[in-house]
């Protein structure tokens, strides 16, 4: 069974305006992918919560933030715009589960049911909230939020709030705000540079990225055929507690974070796999590093385009390569992606072909889990962890995702690597091999830097 109640709300800012730059990137995403990209969880909720304190919580987040208060408008001239209001009423669900049910078991379905039920952007507030309650007690609760509101950090900003409650102003800025820095002096000075630098990669490598479909096992100029797949959308899901421990190493020896590292062991695997040099990726940046930024809970994720020509490097030479295209990839990761998208089809026709850059990588771990802390894994642990690598395809769809997107998820103890491809345009034996690749990558590495121990 499931009550429905019904919360009112009232907000300090309203208006009408453009996108945000960081909401322009997810529309234009979610747009591609035919998809409104959720994020969210389900979890336990603190012993004697009551349905009050989840109304009041609800209603302090409708009424904090502006982004939560924002729905799109489309415009007869062609333009989407973001509409913020004062106020409304947004839903709350109460699910109670059967006495025999496992209340997390039902939880998560509860979240899996707001994931995959269609999001009306016009008239739907972007946030869906429920309580599980079982046995006349609630037990989690479940938040499924648009990411054309917030992020993934956003998101965190908001979960820590609503347990500490400030009443003060918000520390970043809201979505209407980011939009009038943008179109100031300073946000025209940020975008032209970030145009600039665009430039100047597009120009220079290579305009094809991927080798298309191929037999498995067949080197990168052996072309045609594996066919296409249908579903031609394919998701794998790769865990690798040795490449955990080889990375441990490597930060050691290194002292290069985990981030920057796992971008060159995707790149040289890459490199590897498709015979592609230089790699151009777009390395999903967060932004918060930025000035204002840090706290903001309105999406400011965007991605920095990254070439890396690692041919005929040392791996420490890929790793000092890597750590400083990233830099100039994080420098310019902040402008209108419309003018991008502009800038893109103009350079293909200039070029006389059209410059594949849909190459993504998003280290999507938490902050501070960097695996640098405790001993150094030794060569024999590296080793005796091998066996416990596993690879599986757990999703295949004909909705479309980019050509090929790898993602560092944050799972405890092993290095969990997503995969998502276009198989049109890469196998799924170059996606699985392209990840097995990494592992190769950073478990060789590792041992070298150890001395062979």
């Amino acid at each position: 069974m499931i009550e429905r109640i019904t919360v009112p709300f009232t907000g300090a800012g309203a208006g009408v305006d453009e996108l945000s730059w960081g909401q322009r990137e997810i529309w234009s995403a979610m747009r591609r992918q035919n998809w409104w990209l959720p994020i969210g969880y389900a979890k336990p909720l603190p012993p004697s919560t009551t349905v009050d304190s989840v109304v009041d919580g609800l209603r302090y987040w409708m009424s904090r933030y502006e982004t939560l208060r924002t729905r799109l408008r489309h415009d007869p001239d062609g333009h989407t715009r973001q509409v913020v209001h004062a106020s409304g009423e947004v839903t709350l669900e109460i699910v109670d589960a059967d006495d025999h049910d496992d209340p997390a078991k039902v939880a998560e379905q509860t979240r899996l049911r707001y994931w995959h039920t269609d999001y009306d952007f016009v008239d739907e507030w972007p946030v869906r909230m429920a309580a599980i309650r079982h046995r006349g007690a609630l037990t989690h609760q479940v938040v499924v939020l648009c990411h054309l509101v917030t992020d993934g950090l956003g998101a965190v900003v908001m979960m820590d709030e609503l347990t500490a409650r400030p009443s003060g102003p918000m520390a970043g800025p809201q979505p209407l705000d980011q939009v009038r820095w943008q179109r100031s002096p300073a946000g025209r000075r940020q975008c032209e540079a970030a145009l600039r630098h665009w430039e100047a990669l597009l120009r220079a490598i290579p305009a094809r990225r991927f080798p298309g479909t191929r037999a498995s096992g067949a080197s990168a100029s052996q072309q045609g055929s594996e066919q296409p797949q249908a579903p031609r959308h394919w998701q794998g899901e790769f865990n690798s507690p040795a490449t955990h421990l080889a990375m441990r190493v490597i930060a050691a020896h290194t002292k290069v974070a985990a981030s920057p590292l796992f971008l060159a062991v995707f790149a040289i695997a890459f490199a590897r796999v498709t015979g592609a040099n230089p790699v151009a990726v777009q390395v999903v940046v967060s932004n918060r590093f930025r000035p204002g930024l840090a706290r903001t809970v309105s999406p400011v994720n965007q991605t920095g385009l990254c070439v890396l020509d690692l041919a005929g490097t040392t791996f420490k030479q890929a790793i000092t390569r890597t750590a400083q295209r990233a830099l100039g990839a994080f420098k310019y990761a902040y402008y209108d992606p419309y003018q991008v998208d502009a800038l893109v089809e103009r350079v293909s026709r200039e070029r006389g072909e059209q410059v594949d850059i849909a190459c993504y990588f998003n280290d999507r771990r938490m902050l501070g889990t960097d695996p640098v802390d405790g001993p150094v894994p030794t060569t024999e642990q590296i080793r005796a962890a091998l066996p416990r690598t596993t690879f599986g395809w757990t999703l295949r769809q004909d909705d479309p995702w980019e050509r090929l997107f790898v993602h560092i998820e944050s799972v405890p103890d092993t290095a969990a690597i997503t995969v998502q491809g276009d198989t049109h345009h890469i196998s799924p034996s170059d996606m699985e091999a392209c990840v097995r690749e990494m592992e190769t990558v950073a478990v060789e590495a590792a041992i070298q830097l150890e001395g062979g121990r």
